[in-house]
């Protein structure tokens, strides 16, 4: 048996950021993330180096509240950060949005609880929030056993979520006839074994591996479930909406640097043998078009979105249930059309775009095959979304 020990503070605390220094930071590693990108991806996670320097920058405080001295970002700044760092490099931006849930999770246990598994604010966190897990309910909290994949960012987290479905005495609970109970269980990333297992398309930087615990002693404090209401009475935390939608950064950035990328490699193209500029030819015009129109489309239904259930929340008020769909529909299109838009540049580009040493749209392109794999960015979801909208007798997912 195995129980998990309190990870160490981190050293990393420092000064109060606000929204505006962390932004500013963000676009201040940029530089250093594309040097790095070769590296983040041969190595298939985030260097230590690499890590630090982000960490260092406060990005894994975005959520982390203002009780606590964090920035407590809304979900538009927090996207505006993930955005900016996913300009320079997808795999970090991705990790980033992932790591800073650190400060969402807290909300939703007694602070007592969360501090002793936060005791800084620039601790990261990793893990797989569905339920594939096993907890049996023990005197005092569950004996969790499983195995769980994409723990994106594990490599350099400090904190673990696992999903499990809840057993009391051999049998699973049920909420209804159909439907497990299951909560979210919190440790420390020392309390798993990680395995090597991300081989990817893409995102490879992201270190996604698999992990898993046997016997594993989870105190009752140190789990939670969206099903219920969040513990800090705050906007981040009064819909479980709220830790989702920050994904949209990542495919936003890294479509912004592949049109930017775009538009510098035009400028001295030749198209041989007519030896006209690429920047001259009608199909090259259209192509960026196109992408600047599709591009500027999903990033306005993002941010509007948003800005209504953000409206919502600081009334105390709940969003509605098209506010709710509007939120995911717009996280789901980005993904598909960030997707498009860096498929239309990669084949406009032509026999250069395959160099993986002469520009990002190779990765690019990977990258967004790989994002659009995520359970929350496939099309298949639009169903869960469908049913909220048609008011269907299956319950929705809770994230929803």
């Amino acid at each position: 048996m195995t129980e998990p020990s309190t990870p160490a503070p981190d050293a990393c605390a420092g000064a109060f950021l606000s929204a505006a220094d962390i932004y500013a930071n963000a676009r201040g590693l940029a530089a250093f993330l594309r040097e790095k990108s070769s590296e983040i991806e041969a190595v298939r996670r985030l260097p230590p180096e690499v890590a630090e320097r982000i960490r260092s920058a406060g990005m894994f405080r975005l959520t982390m509240p203002r009780s606590w001295g964090g920035p407590e970002l809304s979900t538009l700044e927090q996207v505006e950060v993930i955005e900016e760092l996913s300009k320079a490099n997808a795999s970090v931006g991705w990790c980033v949005m992932i790591g800073c849930d650190s400060g969402l999770f807290s909300g939703y246990l007694d602070d007592a609880a969360a501090r002793e598994l936060y005791p800084s604010l620039d601790l990261a966190t990793a893990g797989h929030a569905l339920p594939v897990g096993r907890a049996d309910r023990v005197e005092g909290g569950y004996r969790i056993s499983g195995q769980w994949p994409f723990a994106s960012g594990i490599t350099h987290a400090d904190v673990v979520s696992a999903g499990c479905i809840i057993y009391a005495n051999g049998v699973p609970e049920m909420i209804n006839e159909r439907v497990p109970r299951w909560r979210l269980m919190l440790a420390p990333v020392s309390s798993f074994e990680v395995a090597d297992t991300w081989y990817t398309t893409g995102l490879r930087g992201t270190g996604s591996n698999d992990y898993r615990a046997h016997d594993l002693f989870i105190p009752e404090r140190h789990s939670l479930s969206f099903s219920e209401p969040a513990k800090r009475d705050a906007p981040l935390w009064r819909n479980s909406n709220t830790i989702l939608p920050k994904m949209a950064g990542v495919p936003l950035g890294a479509a912004r640097a592949a049109i930017d990328f775009f538009c510098d490699a035009m400028q001295g193209k030749v198209e041989v043998p007519s030896m006209k500029l690429y920047k001259n030819l009608a199909r090259i015009q259209s192509t960026i078009a196109d992408a600047e129109m599709m591009l500027g489309a999903a990033r306005s239904y993002v941010f509007s979105s948003l800005e209504r259930q953000w409206q919502r929340l600081e009334k105390a008020e709940k969003p509605t249930e098209k506010e709710r769909a509007d939120v995911w529909l717009a996280r789901v299109n980005v993904c598909h059309a960030a997707r498009q838009v860096i498929r239309m540049l990669f084949d406009a580009l032509g026999g250069t775009a395959i160099y993986t040493q002469k520009g990002p749209l190779d990765r690019a392109l990977r990258d967004a095959d790989t994002w659009c794999q995520h359970v929350v960015g496939q099309r298949r979801t639009l169903e869960w979304v469908g049913a909220l909208l048609l008011k269907s007798d299956e319950r929705p997912n809770p994230m929803l």
